[in-house]
């Protein structure tokens, strides 16, 4: 295993560690050049022949929303990813190791340049957009580099935020400070979700946060750490990226996003390096989604009275604009001298240069204007493809130290930076018409117009209900009225023709006695004049009788003529209320009619929004830092070793934790590890695992400095005769934390390397505690969980080639034998490395052979003698396999060939 480094290639990563350096921005009146400190007036720049000129951040295409700031990336066209350099003040190692030399960096921020001292005589200028000095606030460096970001992503751009540079020289105070105990040193994170929050309403736009990590080359969720391998998803028209699977967050307030900020950190995959007792060993990355509506539309659905075609033809769907700010927090590159990396942590530093590495290459290509670019050599570039050469607009700050022990670094970070200067971006604004809420609209309106229509109708019937009963009633009492007018006028004709006809009967009576004396009495006058007398009578009585006969005549005509008047007045009246009726059912018929045909209208505009809901239209357009961290280097010597460990009994949690941090950084170094054991520094941290107060963040670091320690030989005697193992399998099946598994697991399988604690190991309950820790599945845990199996199996079989050991494997014995075969073929290659190693060491003890074939280890040996990647591996399980009786014979049964 070499030593990987890519600072010569695309300069030197963030990350968290860094050494254990502190350091504060913003306290200094003055900015560093050479060994003094110098005050400067800001006065407008001159042009240079040599010095490229920084071009403006404003789009030719778009309309960007101003800062009030005066510095920033101001007046600028076109979307050139815009860089800033900011300069980290000496700390108190750099002081006192520095103090002797100028310092590797001068600023010069009234021109925006930066020189780089070669030697005393000799420096090279470079010009950035931005330049930063010690002094500046952390608001400063919010509003003229990321600011302008956010504004744009508020008006519908995608933003990225990155920052890049050597471990240790700010990277996460400058991007990833929360800010809890000083207001004023909150990161940009921080800022940036503060001010996207206060420019949006919080009734129409919506925020939704997904918080990711890139660790091995696998993309895991830190809101929800289940979610451990999510793909990258590419769209195959737009070529747009997006991981769906993320966990996204509907953000309401600044609370609910600082508590998010801390579920992540603490989810974030670290290790104890010699550099730093939690350095970061994944690239962090913060997705914000935003969208917004746009309320200057030409015209809206309107109110309930208007409800004409015209307004309905003129009104617009909502628009929305979506914009996604993308913050990047880079792991760092290693050089594995200094940071002691081993193992696993090998492999991460390999994982983290190669990403690294893949963007460096992807942004020189982009510089160059390189036909190709290579983006799809790592995830990290496939995830910021959008970030560089893409549609966002992209500020990076690169900062770096001015120790001129780092110069190398420093001129890497510095030339990350020019390339990436040269990257020009096509900024788009992404506009979408927003149907479903004209849809919502719309259906509103139709309910509402519906309603209306329903009672209208209902009143319309109402009164024509009401009115046909008031018709019905005036005819009934005009049909009484003129029944009652008839009876009485017919009572009064009959009265009158009765009486007439008893006038007559009278008369007729008085004047018959009368002609029959006459007649008697005048028997012998003149016949002829008493016959023309009685003509007379008889003419009389006719002309009378006639007289009778027409009055009845006229009477029954005039009872008639009354039947037929009592009922012409009343058809009239109904015929003129029947016709006021009719009126006013045509009328509401018709108004009727008139809405049906605007709800028909209206529907019909639905159908054809329903239809077209689906276009939208587009117009071109780190760990935690090193704040709570100290230069231990020598701290012991200046406090007293005694004194430290001391402190670890102390009843003030805060107090055991900074303690046991110290002295984990100490058992770091193999120069210090002895003096620790002397001091009682092991029993210390043994007491601390048998206290069973479990914190779990002191069992952790505790648990990784007795890892430290075990790598000693005679160390490990010690930590096994005061009951460590016992304490170590107590811790891990307290522990649920997986970096605590992951501590305590790395300090068993130490001890399992050693022969001669063996038997003892098993009989305090080491394997089945490192067995048990399997429970977690987290592939850190898992990968120190192989490498115990495999020492131990080394051991068990160099104890076997000796003659000191007959008996059947304690693995076999103690179970493991499943678990080594079911992850014999393990996905990650450092676990299946391991257990390949820890088959062939079991094989090689006859004794183990049967077990082994009856427990499906033979075929994984097969496999192992013909697939493995590494040759003494393959050469290994080959021999064993040839050697050993019962496999021999087993393949011969089996017709298997190796």
């Amino acid at each position: 295993m070499g030593q990987i480094c890519l600072h010569e290639v695309i300069g030197v990563g963030s990350g968290r560690g860094g050494g254990g350096v502190q350091f504060e921005f913003g306290t200094m009146a003055s900015y560093r050049n050479g060994r003094g400190t110098v005050k400067v007036d800001r006065v407008q720049p001159t042009g240079s022949s040599n010095l490229r000129a920084s071009s403006s951040f404003k789009s030719k295409n778009s309309i960007v929303r101003r800062s009030n700031s005066s510095a920033g990336f101001e007046d600028s066209v076109s979307g050139r990813v815009r860089v800033a350099v900011r300069l980290r003040p000496q700390n108190a190692e750099e002081m006192v190791a520095d103090a002797d030399f100028a310092d590797c960096v001068e600023l010069q921020p009234e021109f925006k340049r930066l020189k780089l001292r070669k030697n005393n005589w000799d420096s090279d200028t470079y010009e950035f957009d931005e330049v930063l000095t010690e002094s500046a606030s952390q608001k400063r460096v919010y509003e003229v580099v990321a600011k302008p970001v956010v504004e744009s992503v508020l008006d519908g751009y995608n933003g990225t935020v990155m920052a890049y540079g050597q471990t240790g020289t700010g990277k996460t105070f400058t991007l990833g400070r929360l800010g809890d105990e000083d207001t004023s040193a909150r990161g940009i994170m921080v800022r940036a979700m503060e001010d996207i929050l206060a420019n949006i309403s919080r009734d129409s736009d919506s925020v939704m946060i997904s918080y990711l990590q890139l660790y091995m080359e696998t993309i895991q969720d830190l809101l929800n750490p289940s979610n451990d391998n999510i793909a990258i998803v590419e769209d195959p028209k737009t070529g747009d990226v997006s991981v769906p699977a993320a966990t996204l967050v509907d953000i309401r307030t600044h609370q609910d996003f600082m508590e998010l900020l801390r579920l992540g950190e603490a989810h974030r995959v670290a290790a104890n390096t010699k550099l730093n007792t939690e350095s970061s060993r994944s690239h962090a990355i913060l997705m914000v989604h935003i969208k917004r509506s746009v309320t200057d539309m030409e015209s809206e659905i309107t109110s309930e009275n208007d409800h004409s075609i015209h307004m309905s033809r003129n009104s617009k769907p909502p628009v929305i604009r979506k914009g996604k700010l993308v913050v990047v927090d880079l792991a760092g590159s290693e050089r594995v001298h200094k940071s002691g990396s081993e193992g696993h942590t090998l492999e991460e530093a390999k994982s983290i240069n190669l990403s690294l590495s893949a963007l460096g290459k992807c942004i020189n290509a982009l510089a160059e204007n390189s036909p190709h670019v290579p983006v799809r050599d790592s995830k990290l570039t496939r995830l910021l493809k959008d970030s560089f050469g893409g549609t966002a607009r992209t500020s990076l700050i690169v900062t770096v130290g001015p120790s001129p022990r780092h110069r190398a670094e420093t001129s890497s970070t510095i030339l990350f930076g020019q390339r990436a200067m040269k990257v020009e971006n096509m900024l788009k604004i992404k506009e979408e018409f927003d149907y479903k809420s004209l849809c919502r609209k719309l259906e509103t309106q139709i309910d509402k117009l519906i309603a209306e229509n329903e009672r209208q109708q209902k009143a319309f019937e109402d009164e024509i209900e009401r009115t046909a009963i008031e018709a019905q009633q005036r005819i009934s009492e005009a049909e009484i009225n003129y029944t009652e007018a008839l009876e009485r006028e017919k009572m009064k004709c009959q009265m009158d023709y009765m009486e007439s006809i008893k006038k007559l009967e009278e008369k007729w009576m008085h004047n018959q006695p009368k002609r029959v004396t006459n007649g008697f009495s005048n028997g012998n006058h003149s016949a002829d004049g008493n016959n023309d007398h009685a003509n007379e009578d008889v003419t009389e009585l006719k002309i009378m009788l006639q007289k009778e006969i027409s009055l009845r005549k006229r009477a029954e005509e005039e009872i008639h003529s009354l039947r037929n008047s009592q009922f012409c007045p009343t058809e009239a009246d109904a015929n003129a209320d029947v016709v006021k009726l009719q009126n006013l059912l045509d009328e509401e018929t018709r108004q009727k009619q008139k809405l049906e045909d605007e709800v028909l209208m209206l529907q019909s505009r639905l159908s054809q929004l329903s239809f077209g809901s689906g276009q939208s239209r587009y117009s071109q357009i780190d760990d935690r830092g090193n704040g709570e961290t100290t230069s231990i280097a020598n701290l012991h010597e200046h406090v007293g070793l005694q004194k430290i460990l001391s402190l670890l009994e102390s009843e003030d949690p805060n107090v055991r934790l900074h303690a046991v941090k110290v002295v984990a950084n100490l058992a770091a170094e193999d120069t210090n590890q002895e003096r620790i054991v002397e001091a009682g520094g092991l029993s210390s941290l043994l007491a601390l695992l048998r206290s069973r107060s479990f914190d779990e963040t002191i069992c952790r670091i505790a648990a990784g400095a007795i890892a430290n320690l075990a790598m000693n030989e005679a160390n490990q005697e010690l930590i096994m005769g005061q009951g460590g193992i016992s304490l170590l399998a107590m811790t891990a099946a307290d522990a649920e934390d997986p970096q605590t598994l992951r501590m305590v697991a790395g300090a068993i399988a130490n001890l399992c390397g050693n022969d001669k604690l063996q038997t003892r190991l098993r009989s305090e309950g080491g394997i089945k505690a490192l067995l048990g820790m399997v429970r977690s599945r987290h592939p850190d845990v898992l990968s120190q969980v192989a490498r115990g199996v495999a020492n131990f199996a080394k051991c068990e079989s160099r104890t076997s080639s000796k003659g000191n050991k007959n008996n059947k494997s304690m693995l076999i014995e103690d179970g493991a034998l499943p678990w080594i075969v079911q992850n014999a073929n393990n996905d990650a290659s450092i676990i299946r490395r391991h257990i390949e190693l820890a088959l062939c060491h079991l094989a090689q003890h006859e004794v183990n052979a049967k077990d082994m074939v009856s427990g499906g280890a033979l075929w994984e040996l097969v496999r192992i003698s013909r697939d493995c990647s590494r040759d003494d591996i393959r050469a290994l399980a080959r021999r064993t396999l040839t050697s050993s009786q019962i496999f021999s014979s087993e393949l011969r049964r089996l017709r298997v060939e190796i």
